[in-house]
């Protein structure tokens, strides 16, 4: 996990694109000047190279992300055979598993930016614990109502009060909580309180993260309708390779997916010099 953790962190720090103001606007032209843009006399105002480069390569990415889904949905419907016991409920597996260990990983980036944030106060960090937290929540609850179906279909109930089931219900309140609280404190009413708001916002992120093993191992701690590791798990019965590499295709896209989606937010999330947005040139007023 600390592997996918550092790239997961080197794709954001090289499509983070912090916009840097170099000098006033032109007058009258109603552009904002930047550093990713040209400003050469004669030439078109367009977006340089870094720029290019990074919207080319989430495009990219989600293309790949795309295809893994694909071989993913053709593997996990069409090639895995299916459970002995659950039959084909047990395809739910393909979804559940894969969304939950996205929802980690994009909870662990919390903590990672959080303690970046903490050290160094850099606004990009915060921006970077905003957008893993929202991706952690909508993973969470997707993993939740992908539970309560398989659920249904195999204990005959939507809900239980199993220990995992109510650890990850607490981990979704939690960072569902880190989320509003942010909004509290200013962010969500549009006005830049980064540093009032990154810092209260940190300290959570950084406790929230205590709930991940605590989720993880509650089907070691204490009696669990749930089943321990299959995979991981040296003595219990090997999974069937079929099953096994549907399942693995599928983590593959999930973590992509979440990989892409985290990046177009970061994107979406950058600052223009001051706040301001970028906002199209008047139209010229012709005159005799």
């Amino acid at each position: 996990m600390l592997l996918v953790l550092l790239r997961f962190n080197s794709l954001t720090v090289r499509h983070s694109g912090i916009i840097v103001g170099v000098g006033p606007a032109q007058s009258g032209s109603g552009a904002v000047r930047t550093a990713d843009t040209d400003d050469r006399p004669g030439v078109a105002r367009t977006p340089r190279a870094g720029d290019r480069r990074a919207a080319a390569d989430r495009r990219s990415l989600g293309w790949l992300a795309g295809g893994l889904a694909t071989a993913a949905a053709a593997a996990g419907l069409l090639i895995a055979p299916p459970d002995a016991v659950q039959g084909d409920a047990q395809r739910l597996m393909y979804l559940h598993v894969p969304a939950a260990w996205t929802a980690y990983l994009a909870f662990a980036a919390v903590l990672a930016s959080s303690l970046g944030y903490l050290a160094t106060r850099d606004p990009c960090w915060d921006r970077r614990a905003r957008v893993a937290a929202e991706l952690g929540v909508g993973l969470t609850t997707l993993t939740i109502a992908l539970g309560a179906l398989w659920g249904r279909a195999v204990w005959g109930a939507w809900w239980a009060w199993d220990p995992r089931l109510v650890s990850t219900v607490l981990l979704l309140l939690a960072y569902a909580g880190y989320l509003a609280a942010r909004r509290v404190l200013g962010e969500g009413r549009g006005v830049p309180a980064t540093h009032r708001v990154g810092g209260p916002a940190a300290v959570v992120g950084v406790a929230g993260f205590a709930l991940v093993p605590l989720v993880h191992f509650s089907v070691v701690w204490w009696r669990s309708l749930h089943q321990p590791a299959t995979i991981l798990a040296p003595d219990r019965p090997p999974i069937d390779p079929l099953m096994a590499a549907a399942l693995l295709l599928s983590l593959a896209a999930f973590t992509t997916t979440a990989t892409w989606l985290f990046l177009r937010r970061l994107a979406a999330l950058e600052p223009t010099p001051g706040g301001s947005v970028p906002t199209a040139a008047p139209n010229p007023v012709e005159t005799r």
